[in-house]
């Protein structure tokens, strides 16, 4: 809204600062983080009134996590209005990959909310089937990714090399998708214990803040030997209000939870980083920088998989976190080493960008 009531002025004097990424970035950041902090406080109050028991708790889970009954959940509601204000004060309307990147967020975050209400109505943890919520994903993935493809190439790019692997043509919306849902899914399983999946994403989201300014820039592109996608620049606006909701979020989210963000937040946060992913052509780079998210879903994967054929568990609990729970480690320590492991993954995934 700034940027075209600017641009309708004719950017006059300390206006013309809103032509530049960098200024709309940092007031998106601002704002969402603001925003987070004011509705906090009333929006935790209005959830623990309606839903009573707040989030159901698995009772084969740790121990310790029964203490956390009554802790109210869709807090991701919270993160996507705060994201969405911001955008919509401080985005490009005519950047078709904004558009597209905030209709898979939303979408997603909707359909985490009918898996959230679902679970907290019926007071389980198992929520909508999960046919019905992946293909729900597939097709607001699908739209997205062909929203995007009007503007961006197919050719799939892997680290290391200049050119594109192979050109994948209208197979890349399905493949987009494939990435945006796994994103997803894997954030929405790292989202388990008070804080682990917010701050791994605040990460991986500054990363490709600088990922998609330096996508957007055709010198920097060139430089670098990365592809250049005319645009995707202005998605370091989306990047920097994800961080500054993520950081409001989590200062009620700190041990002991005041709320948890549920399917809601971690299926929205996590599409968000799949579609900017799709976007700059970096989905592989995802997979590394994105690395713990990646680490959690293989071990369910792995779980399910041996646990089906052989009736044994490789690990003693899936998801990852849960493991090192039941070996013994206090929360705060599995949090705070999974954030500095997704910290070095993060640094990996950079590093690729001038070895090419």
């Amino acid at each position: 809204m700034f940027l075209l009531i600017a641009e309708q002025l004719g950017f006059p004097g300390l206006l013309n600062l809103f032509r530049y990424i960098t200024f709309r970035a940092g007031g998106a950041t601002a704002t969402a983080l603001v925003i987070g902090l004011l509705i906090g406080p009333k929006f935790i109050g209005w959830l623990r009134v309606r839903q009573g028991k707040g989030q159901p708790i698995r009772a084969d889970g740790p121990v310790s996590h029964l203490a956390k009954r009554g802790t109210p959940t869709m807090g991701g509601l919270m993160i996507l209005t705060s994201v969405s204000i911001a955008m919509l004060l401080w985005m490009d309307f005519s950047n078709r990959y904004l558009w597209a990147c905030l209709f898979i967020t939303i979408g997603f975050g909707l359909i985490g909310f009918l898996d959230d209400y679902d679970k907290v109505k019926k007071r389980s943890h198992k929520g909508v089937s999960g046919r019905t919520r992946l293909l729900a994903e597939f097709l607001v993935a699908g739209i997205g990714c062909w929203i995007i493809l009007q503007g961006a190439g197919t050719g799939l790019y892997v680290p290391f090399l200049r050119e594109p692997l192979v050109d994948l043509g209208w197979f890349y919306i399905l493949f987009g998708a494939f990435v945006i849902v796994g994103a997803g899914n894997a954030v929405n399983l790292t989202d388990g214990l008070d804080g682990l999946a917010t701050m791994p994403v605040i990460i991986a989201a500054m990363a490709f803040l600088l990922i998609t300014y330096l996508v957007g820039n055709a010198v920097f592109a060139s430089y670098l030997g990365i592809p250049h996608v005319p645009g995707t620049g202005d998605l370091t606006v989306l990047c920097m209000a994800i961080v500054g909701a993520c950081l409001a979020f989590l200062w009620f989210n700190a041990p002991p939870a005041a709320v948890f963000m549920g399917d809601t937040g971690s299926l929205a946060l996590g599409g968000a980083l799949g579609a900017i992913a799709v976007a700059t052509q970096h989905e592989i780079v995802l997979a590394i920088i994105g690395g713990l998210f990646v680490l959690e879903a293989l071990s369910v994967i792995i779980q399910v998989f041996f646990y089906k054929r052989t009736g044994r568990r490789v690990f003693r609990m899936a998801p990852l976190h849960h493991h090192f729970e039941q070996k013994g480690w206090p929360e705060a320590t599995v949090v705070i080493r999974f954030w500095i492991i997704s910290f070095a993954l993060a640094l990996a995934g950079l590093s690729t960008l001038k070895l090419r």
